[in-house]
């Protein structure tokens, strides 16, 4: 199961990310998302839990929760929209 983790300190790391969520079930993986340009965080990021009835177990936990400071949105991870090719050579 693929969980969003929103409104997320700009500190938080990987690691406690992981810690946080491994008291529900196995963490399979953690993604931070990072500003391209300047490498910071955004503030969202993404965890992989092996089993679902944990994932859920988690999702219902962690809601709301004060993690580092800040309120956690937490809810499962929809999937990627796909976005139409932007095109910035055709200048008129």
């Amino acid at each position: 199961m693929q969980i969003y983790v929103g409104n997320m300190s700009y500190g938080t790391t990987e690691e406690s990310l992981r810690a946080l969520f491994a008291q529900y079930g196995e963490v399979t993986s953690v993604k931070i998302i990072t500003d391209r340009e300047t490498g910071r965080a955004k503030g969202f990021g993404f965890i992989g839990i092996e089993d679902n009835a944990a994932g859920q177990n988690a999702i219902d936990e962690l809601n709301g929760k004060e993690f580092e400071g800040r309120t956690l949105k937490i809810n499962e991870a929809k999937p990627r929209e796909e976005r139409p090719k932007r095109n910035f050579n055709n200048r008129y």
